[in-house]
């Protein structure tokens, strides 16, 4: 059997060596690089060829790639770098790895066309002063047969072995059976469409009810596809923790052997986790000067990667292989004295089944997508509580600036030690209280703008240049306030290059404090010293950004228990034209759980202090009737004190409990722990919380429900301008601003109440507007209310 490599990955593998060293210069945006090759070979004469596809064999190895240009006449390679800042700061080992990939270019080229020579010339194109530096070298075609032969052979061992285990790996998929013997109600459906849509190569969007297994019900159809569908890799996207944990727990059931007849599926399974979690020394930069783990990091790396998945260069060992979880990912880096996050980016390469979050496939340089497109993999989506990507899509695109950012940047020790960075600060300060004084002006404390404002960008690009030298000058110099606002800026002139329709720029400028209370400071409404407003470049329709993402993958399936209405997702998510809805069929009956609606409350915040007393004695009467465990829900943390504060007063003898603001992990896990079988009492948390979705309470662990707000988000000026976009863009601007995010919110909180097939509980509904026509049809069809 053959194995497929990139040119770019057998070199990666084969010609990487010393240090991790990521002090270079920023890298190009995609959309920079493409520009960027365009502008060289334009440059070029009339025979000149780009994106030239070139392939070549070596025993079982079949090696590909795109030659950046080639120049026939002059029997001439191009192989072109786009960069930013100083070229003669380049590491040596980026230019050796350069070298290895163009002479490998050279002698698939000089195969196919029968040359006995070829110049390689290695093209370095400056994105900013848009000039080439390039260096040439002349090989004939023996010596870059003799190169690529060596590459190859260092190589191919362990090529073989991932043949090897791709065959034990498809084969015991093919045979793979269901863990649990049976489907629960519901589950098989949904298993149908995401295997359907896998052996189509479609887009799925799927609402199925919580309950039903949703992770196992995604995950086995989509693994029993991967050998007929020829799949590379499975991408399982979370947005919390929980669901990684429920991914992971759903994969190790998966590889545990039913039987003696279905062997357990060799199957290498990654967890990756943010940097900070990973990270050994995160006082220390990430280059072998500074950081232990990155010196001779390249050097390392094979003897990790190879004992991380259980195999070396000449042995595969056909068992089931571990799970790759961050636990064991550090146990393995640390023995070998390797970075531990670098190490997981590394496994990706090889695994079967990466879990992590949305960020590692949707994000502008997320990992997960930049290698699938690098090495042509054929991957497969799996995007869990798909509800929450048009919230956490909008803020990866979203750019923010605000002036304690760079206040704390003009203070750092780097500012007041060199010149060219206190100038470069100064600079955008001045721009900004520009900026400030003309909106103050024209009497605006929150403006929206048609472009962002010229100056200040331009100011901000020169900035960015200047620090982008100052830390390659100055490796032994961490500085993380100035490293804070370097990224900030970095990441807002990006979104400024990328700016259309799908984003708003604003500006809101801060408001003086008169006086402070323990609660907040007062605002007497006056504009804070110019300078001091916040820049945005607001992302509300990701969809621009998502959709290239969904359309690379051969198949993507996007789950949750609420995706109602499905054309706003369709809309918000950029879903395929072609793509596939499937709303699953509740397997609960309506006599399980009753839903009432309190038509005499009403939680519009001009009610809310009438509201108190009438919520809190339905609270109370409702636990009196039945006893048991509760969650309520409210709008707002202010909100939920006076509720809970009215509640304990008028009914000092009823238990309870409450969420507090920016609860840490072990408060949070102590909040849940009072959730038992024999525990009784009523939990107060905010809607839209870390209690709203995502846990997990059967039986009598949790009975009911209240929800005293329709989730609507507030109406400021920011959610307004959000509204004449939608308006504009898609012609329901209310309902995709306020409407639609705030009932799927109240929908998720009330699904923790019904998890079982098994379970009896009641929701509370406690406002009029729950019983208007427009309102119930966004809840679950099986919700009978009263």
């Amino acid at each position: 059997m053959t194995y497929t490599v990139a040119v770019r990955e057998l070199c990666e593998f084969t010609a990487k060596q010393g240090d991790l060293d990521l002090r270079f210069t920023p890298a190009p945006t995609a959309l920079e690089g493409i520009a960027g090759h365009a502008t060289v070979a334009t440059r070029r004469g009339a025979g000149y060829r780009a994106e030239v596809a070139l392939a070549g064999q070596y025993k079982t190895l079949r090696v590909r790639g795109r030659a950046d240009g080639v120049d026939a006449a002059q029997q001439r390679l191009d192989e072109v770098k786009t960069f930013k800042g100083r070229l003669d700061r380049q590491p040596a080992s980026h230019r050796a790895l350069h070298w290895a990939q163009a002479r490998i270019y050279g002698w698939l080229l000089c195969q196919q066309e029968g040359w006995g020579h070829v110049d390689l010339a290695l093209v370095y194109f400056d994105i900013g002063t848009q000039k080439e530096t390039v260096f040439t070298e002349r090989h004939s075609a023996a010596d870059l047969q003799q190169h690529f032969g060596v590459q190859c052979e260092r190589f191919l061992a362990w090529a073989e072995a991932q043949v090897a285990h791709r065959a034990a790996r498809d084969a015991a998929l093919s045979a793979l059976a269901f863990p649990f013997g049976t489907f629960r109600a519901g589950q098989r459906p949904l298993a149908e469409a995401v295997y359907k849509a896998a052996a189509s190569g479609r887009c799925l969007l799927a609402q199925a009810p919580t309950g039903i297994g949703k992770t196992m019900g995604t995950l086995f159809p989509l693994l029993k596809a991967m050998p007929g569908q020829q799949i590379d890799k499975v991408f399982f996207l979370a947005a919390k923790t929980s669901g990684r944990q429920m991914a992971l727990d759903a994969l190790h059931r998966l590889a545990r052997s039913p039987s003696a007849d279905a062997p357990a599926p060799p199957l290498r399974v990654l967890e990756l986790v943010a940097r900070d979690k990973a990270c050994e020394h995160p006082d220390k930069a990430c280059h072998g000067e500074s950081c232990p783990l990155a010196q001779g990091f390249y050097d390392r790396l094979p003897a990790a990667r190879a004992a991380a998945v259980a195999t070396t260069t000449d042995e595969v060992i056909a068992a089931p292989a571990p799970l790759l979880l961050q636990a064991r990912v550090r146990e393995v880096a640390l023995a070998h004295q390797v970075c531990p996050y670098y190490l997981s980016q590394e496994l990706a390469r090889w695994a079967d089944v990466v879990v992590g979050d949305y960020n590692y496939y949707f994000d502008l340089g997320g990992l997960l997508h930049g290698l699938a497109q690098a090495n042509q993999w054929r991957a497969a989506l799996l995007v869990d509580e798909a509800h929450n990507l048009v919230e956490r899509g909008r803020k990866m695109y979203t750019a923010e600036l605000r002036p304690d950012s760079l206040a704390l940047a003009r203070q750092s020790a780097a500012a007041a030690r060199h010149p060219a960075v206190k100038k470069a600060l100064d600079k955008v300060r001045r721009c900004w209280v520009a900026l400030d004084k003309e909106q103050s002006a024209a009497g605006a404390a929150y403006a929206v703008y048609q472009a962002f404002p010229e100056k200040l960008l331009a100011a901000l690009q020169q900035c960015g240049s200047t620090l982008s030298d100052h830390f390659a000058d100055h490796p032994a110099e961490p500085d993380a306030a100035l490293q804070a606002f370097y990224f900030d800026a970095l990441h807002l002139v990006r979104m400024a290059e990328l700016l259309d329709t799908h984003s708003l720029v604003d500006v809101t400028q801060a408001t003086r404090p008169t006086q402070t209370t323990r609660f907040a400071p007062h605002m007497d409404g006056k504009a804070a010293a110019p300078g001091s407003s916040t820049l945005c470049i607001r992302n509300v329709v990701p969809a621009r950004f998502l959709q290239p993402r969904l359309q690379a993958a051969h198949t993507s399936t996007l789950f949750s228990a609420t995706l109602q209405p499905a054309r706003y997702y369709g809309d918000l998510l950029g879903l395929p034209d072609q793509h596939v809805w499937v709303d699953v069929e509740s397997p609960f009956d309506s006599t399980q759980l009753q839903v009432q609606v309190a038509r005499h409350i009403s939680t519009r915040y001009p009610d809310r202090h009438a509201s108190l007393a009438p919520i809190a004695d339905l609270m109370a009467r409702q636990f009196t009737e039945r006893p048991g465990n509760y969650l309520a829900f409210f709008s707002s943390y202010e909100y939920l004190q006076q509720v809970a504060d009215v509640f304990e007063r008028n009914h000092p003898g009823l238990p309870h409990w409450r969420q507090s603001r920016r609860m840490l992990e072990a408060e949070q896990r102590q909040f849940l722990g009072r959730f038992t079988d024999t525990s009784e009492g009523i939990a107060f948390a905010v809607l839209g919380g870390a209690f709203a979705e995502g846990i997990d309470l059967p039986g009598r662990r949790l009975i009911g429900a209240f929800l005293a707000t329709l989730g609507l988000p507030q109406v400021n000026p920011v959610n307004e301008q959000i509204r004449q976009r939608m308006q504009a863009l898609f012609g329901d601007g209310y309902d995709y601003t306020y409407l639609f995010p705030g009932l799927q919110k109240v929908v998720q909180a009330a699904g923790r109440v019904i998890r079982t097939p098994s379970d009896e509980g009641v929701v509370h509904l406690m406002d009029d507007r729950f019983g208007r026509a427009e309102v119930r049809t966004l809840l679950p069809t099986w919700w009978k209310l009263g």
